[in-house]
């Protein structure tokens, strides 16, 4: 089959099929993995095509692709599941767990202080379907079982949340949850697996934007499912018909980012615990929020469930900040740059009011502290000092 094909054809023939495939034979153990861009892969005949289905061998791109595939190993491993599933983005990975676990008729119970497009996700989609939702301070447990239904089917909730660092009992939450039979589904993209593994403490479904802090470089937007071997089966069967799977190219380039993870997570979490620091005694700054800080109102959970590590995110608001005040600070920002995106190994800067969480009705976002002057810091791996130094010649130009 790996042969160049023999006989007498014409140009066109010889164009292109000579030199199109490889023997695997001979390319056995690269160090590094090879990139499959292909789209399909052959068959010999349909004996071999009832083989490749029945061994989850690989065929078209859509259903398997072995970047795709190995990076759903990594995912695995680092997670502690048994099984995960690569997508299209965070979002689409949240999408695709949610809609194979939810039907018309349910009720999610959810964080008050979730990533924006979330509430989209419920407005716009969940409910049009039949589903409903209650939003509520998850860490406060009166209130998660106060609104708790007899139809509460998912307790959806993050590690830590964006952009107020907010960090709830995970243990806590799926005992109360198993009881009653509910799942616990958390998003893990800010503390990542390095930190804190959702699975371990109970969390039946841990969800990651690999596009972040796992990439960690802002080359790929990616995301992936982890869960029980039965879950992620039925998530891939949706994931066929919904066309959500991770391309070739983007599964092996976060799988390479993926290498450096532990390196890249212990120079940003140290760097956003001296950064959060130093905001904190800033004259310009009313409020730091990041979780290592004792006077954090969940900084003894966080202490307790991440083991000492606090995540590279922080946010903090300005003293009377206003559009012009906002503004002066960004211009004065040197080497880091506004970007509505987060975890890359540079430090970057957004207004959650202006990007992620544009579409949340202000009151909404304003009651759980997300006012429009709240800045979110993804930090990086710069120099500390430099990066203490970026913030405070930025806040002193914003107020002369």
């Amino acid at each position: 089959m790996f042969d160049n094909v023999p006989g007498d054809y014409g140009f066109e023939t010889d164009l292109l099929h000579w030199g199109a495939y490889i023997d695997p034979e001979k390319t056995r153990h690269p160090e590094s993995m090879p990139i499959y861009l292909t789209t399909v892969f052959n068959a010999e005949d349909l004996d071999e095509l009832v083989k490749i289905r029945e061994t989850k061998s690989f065929n078209y791109n859509r259903t398997r692709n072995p970047n795709r595939s190995a990076l759903n190993d990594i995912i695995t491993k680092l997670e502690n599941g048994q099984a995960s599933l690569c997508t299209t983005s965070g979002m689409a990975a949240i999408s695709t767990a949610l809609l194979t676990e939810l039907k018309s008729g349910d009720h999610i119970l959810t964080d008050k202080t979730l990533y924006g497009e979330v509430f989209d996700l419920f407005n716009q989609i969940l409910e049009k379907f039949g589903v409903s939702f209650t939003i509520v301070d998850i860490t406060d447990m009166d209130e998660v079982r106060k609104n708790t239904r007899s139809n509460t089917r998912i307790i959806y909730t993050e590690s830590a949340s964006n952009p107020m660092t907010t960090v709830c009992d995970v243990e806590q939450i799926a005992a109360f949850a198993h009881e009653r039979g509910i799942k616990v589904f958390v998003d893990n993209t800010f503390m990542t697996p390095y930190a804190f593994r959702p699975l371990d403490h109970g969390a039946d479904v841990v969800i990651n934007s690999l596009t972040k802090f796992c990439n960690g470089h802002c080359d790929v937007i990616a995301g992936s499912i982890t869960g029980s071997a039965d879950f992620i089966d039925k998530c891939l069967a949706n994931q066929w018909v919904l066309g959500d799977g991770l391309d070739g190219m983007s599964a092996y380039l976060c799988q390479r980012g993926l290498r450096t993870l532990s390196l890249r997570m212990e120079r940003a979490f140290s760097n956003a615990e001296k950064l959060a620091t130093a905001l904190q005694k800033n004259p310009h700054v009313s409020l730091v929020c990041h979780p290592s800080l004792p006077e954090h109102p969940n900084h003894e959970i966080a202490f307790r469930q991440f083991k000492g590590r606090y995540g590279a995110m922080l946010s903090f608001d300005i003293e009377n900040g206003t559009v012009e005040t906002l503004n002066k600070f960004l211009h004065a920002l040197k080497f880091v740059h506004y970007a509505a995106s987060l975890g890359g190994i540079r430090t970057t800067v957004s207004v959650p009011a202006h990007s992620s969480h544009r579409r949340v009705p202000k009151e909404m976002r304003e009651a759980c502290g997300i006012t429009d002057s709240l800045i979110r810091v993804s930090v990086g791996c710069e120099d500390i000092q430099d990066l203490v130094n970026e913030f405070t010649q930025a806040l002193e130009q914003a107020y002369c």
